[in-house]
């Protein structure tokens, strides 16, 4: 009798514990971290086409394709491994990086409006497309991702599961966070008075 009560209780704890709710979740946040890299890499893709098209405007400004191709050289300069994921200074280098080249993009295109024979060419209209269709895979794999790291750190945090963590040295991940973050909180200031 006491030998499955033993038994009995010995399952009942190691339920509790979450190690399998850490295989689940490391391999949702994993699977997750896997689409916001195919999604970068396929905007990558796409910066050799933009630029060979917008070369072809004449009077385009040469320093914006330069800054498109070096961010898109220093994006792809990373090497991202599994490790990644569990190094906050590795994550945050590969995301300033990602950062900066769809900054470079958003001038890009906001420069390439000044430009009405590049606006008509149907080459860059279907690259735009595709680059903006691709800008908001980014965004959901992203937010996929966000999620599966915060259900994943929720059970490292929580008890008992923190116990568990703590055993098997189940680490926090990094998450994305807003860049210019002081930036974005200080409200705008709007003044209608001027003409």
């Amino acid at each position: 009798m006491t030998r499955w009560f033993l038994i009995l209780l010995g399952t009942a704890a190691l339920t509790g514990c979450g190690y399998n709710d850490f295989q689940r979740l490391d391999e949702q946040t994993t699977s997750a971290w896997s689409e916001v890299l195919n999604q970068y890499q396929r905007r990558a893709d796409l910066v050799p086409n933009i630029v060979a098209t917008v070369k072809g405007e004449a009077a385009f400004e040469q320093e914006t394709l330069t800054k498109v191709v070096e961010a898109r050289a220093k994006a792809t300069s990373i090497q991202v491994t599994p490790e990644t994921l569990n190094n906050p200074q590795a994550f945050q280098k590969f995301q300033a990086a990602q950062g900066e080249l769809g900054s470079a993009l958003s001038r890009l295109m906001v420069v390439s409006e000044r430009y009405p024979s590049l606006k008509a060419n149907e080459g860059f209209k279907d690259l735009r497309v595709q680059l903006e269709g691709t800008e908001n895979r980014v965004t959901v794999a992203r937010n996929r991702f966000i999620q599966a790291v915060q259900a994943y750190n929720v059970l490292a945090r929580s008890f008992p599961s923190n116990l568990t963590a703590m055993m098997f040295s189940y680490q926090p991940k990094p998450s994305f966070a807003v860049q210019n973050e002081a930036a974005i909180s200080t409200s705008p200031v709007v003044d209608f008075s001027k003409k």
